[in-house]
């Protein structure tokens, strides 16, 4: 009777747990809240659920499949690093191009006042070899630019979406935390209300992050954005 008792109160358990696996999985919540704001026309609630909300014109849709949780370091701070580094080699470069220009101009203007042949040529050869070197320098500034605003702009849409996840519009030192990021990708198939049917990759993110003082900010699941899958 005991062991009868034992193997009932484990199917409870296991009863339990595999409910809980369910109801946890946070891309069936948010699905049907945002495919309910879909049809709602709610494009607020759709902002309030995604980082890039789409207003899909679907009347119904399907989990085609979901990858495997994955949960890995947060990345905002090493791109906040890359950010810094790529600014100071920008401005560190500015004075190799200030002397470059103010080398060549003044070659311009010793040519523009030479007043013998010879010298005209000699400084003419001069001129040219400067505008050579300002040149390579000045397109290996606008590389370095390039460069700082590419990385700038990765760590601010990392942040966006970092503080869309934990509900804040800003927060002091997030640039500096530590923490995990979980990602999902789910594949759906919406269909419009003709019958057409188009796949789309929808891209999930939650955020868990501390503070020095080891403060936790816990994030909430997101939709990152929709991507047409061909």
């Amino acid at each position: 009777m005991k062991i009868k008792s034992l193997w009932l109160f484990g199917l409870v358990i296991m009863a339990i747990l595999i409910y809980s696996a369910c109801s946890s999985a946070p891309e069936k919540t948010l699905l049907e809240k945002y495919f309910h704001a879909v049809s709602m026309k709610d494009n607020q609630t759709m902002a309030a659920m995604a980082v890039e909300p789409l207003a899909l014109e679907a009347a119904s849709y399907q989990v085609v499949s979901i990858s495997p949780e994955q949960v890995e370091p947060v990345t905002l701070p090493e791109l906040n690093k890359k950010e810094a580094e790529a600014k100071k080699k920008m401005d560190d470069h500015v004075g190799p191009v200030v002397e470059a220009k103010d080398a060549l101009d003044l070659a311009k203007d010793d040519l523009d006042n030479a007043r013998t042949a010879g010298a005209r040529a000699a400084l003419k050869k001069k001129v040219e070899q400067l505008q050579a070197k300002y040149d390579e320098e000045y397109n290996a500034h606008k590389e370095l630019q390039r460069q700082y605003t590419e990385a700038k702009e990765a760590a601010a849409k990392e942040e966006e979406i970092t503080l869309f996840s934990l509900g804040v519009k800003s927060l002091p030192m997030v640039r500096e935390m530590q923490g995990t990021v979980s990602s999902k990708e789910v594949i759906i198939s919406a269909k419009t209300k003709a019958g057409a049917e188009k796949k789309y990759k929808v891209i999930l993110r939650r955020y868990v992050l501390k503070d020095e003082a080891g403060k936790p900010y816990n994030g909430r699941w997101i939709i990152v954005k929709f991507v047409p899958v061909s």
